[in-house]
């Protein structure tokens, strides 16, 4: 996990102390993708292997978001 990634989501699943995010890796993807479900495989074949030229940061979204079930 690379060290430093903050996160102001605290409802998030993977939120730790000092808005910290403690998710084994992150995913993030454009906006216009923020709905396609990378997960999925094919067969063989793996729908995440590609790639995306974003103009500025706000033209992108975290996937890694899970939130926090309620208890």
């Amino acid at each position: 996990m690379p060290k430093g990634v903050a996160c102001s989501v605290s409802n998030c699943s993977y939120w730790n102390q000092g808005n910290r995010c403690g998710a084994d890796e992150i995913a993030i993807e454009i906006d216009a993708h923020s709905t396609v479900n990378l997960n999925e495989e094919f067969g063989e074949e793996e729908f995440d292997a590609h790639q995306d030229y974003a103009k500025a940061s706000s033209v992108t979204c975290c996937l890694t978001f899970k939130p926090k079930s309620k208890k």
